[in-house]
């Protein structure tokens, strides 16, 4: 494994180990900075390349995990202080087996839309004036404050008042699930709701989740099926003159096939 700070595209500061390794990089980022972080081997791994943003669990299926440091209005997303000040402490190593089993594996902060090799993943053909504090990412970050919006910690998947917009989630490989829960915006009055969603699995079932205005989880057991990917879509807004229902966060329980 290899964790570089990477400036003009060349490393300025790296670490090499086997499957335990960290990195303190003792300057500040700079625009056009980037982190990378190379895996040989897939499997799971502990990251933790941000103070703020904590560690997870996640699956790679081996290769190069590149991370821009966010500036200006990409930074948005985030907590005022990730990325910032002089000292930053990366780390990443091989997930023990337990930390394997039956969780939330939509659960990933360090997911972006260049990334292409820590899962889960996710994309969306629709986000709010591309703005970051409205990216998909921010529904698989495992922050659920939802009574604002358009600012750290209230951020969101903003659908732009599209009821076309969807959402896919990639795993990254066969997971069983058996449990979703939605986190819905709950800044009422400027909120609306979804009265119905769908997702259609990976498997070919498409399954409709009726919501409801509420600020918190709104929990739904499913039958137990694999699959690798989900995408959600048919946003059905709930009779409310607000135009702007938005998805907080996705939660997907489940474990390893």
């Amino acid at each position: 494994m290899k964790i570089e700070i990477l400036k003009n595209g060349n490393p300025v500061a790296s670490k090499c180990g086997d499957d335990n390794l960290y990195l303190v990089y003792n300057a500040e980022y700079e625009e056009g900075d980037q982190i990378r972080v190379t895996t040989d081997e897939k499997g799971f791994y502990r990251v933790q390349l941000e103070a703020t943003l904590g560690q997870a669990v996640i699956y790679s299926p081996g290769g190069e995990y590149t991370l821009s440091i966010p500036f200006g209005q990409k930074h948005d997303c985030y907590n005022a202080s990730a990325f910032k000040g002089e000292m930053h402490y990366l780390a990443i190593r091989k997930a023990y087996e337990c930390e394997s089993t039956y969780r939330n594996l939509a659960y990933n902060p360090y997911d972006s839309h260049e990334n292409t090799t820590f899962f889960p993943h996710t994309k969306a053909n629709i986000e709010t004036r591309g703005e970051s504090v409205f990216a998909s990412r921010n529904a698989i970050d495992g922050i659920i404050a939802s009574n604002n919006h358009g600012f750290w910690p209230f951020i969101s998947w903003g659908i732009n008042r599209d009821p076309k917009a969807e959402l896919n989630l990639d795993f990254g490989r066969d997971v069983i699930i058996d449990k979703i829960i939605f986190y819905t915006r709950a800044d009422f009055p400027h909120d609306a709701w979804w009265d119905k969603a769908s997702i259609t699995f990976s498997d070919g079932e498409t399954i409709d989740f009726n919501l409801k205005k509420f600020d918190g989880p709104q929990i739904f057991p499913i039958k137990e099926k694999k699959i690798s990917s989900l995408t959600l879509h048919d946003l059905i807004k709930a009779d409310d003159p607000s135009p702007f229902p938005a998805l907080v966060q996705l939660e997907v329980y489940g474990k390893e096939a």
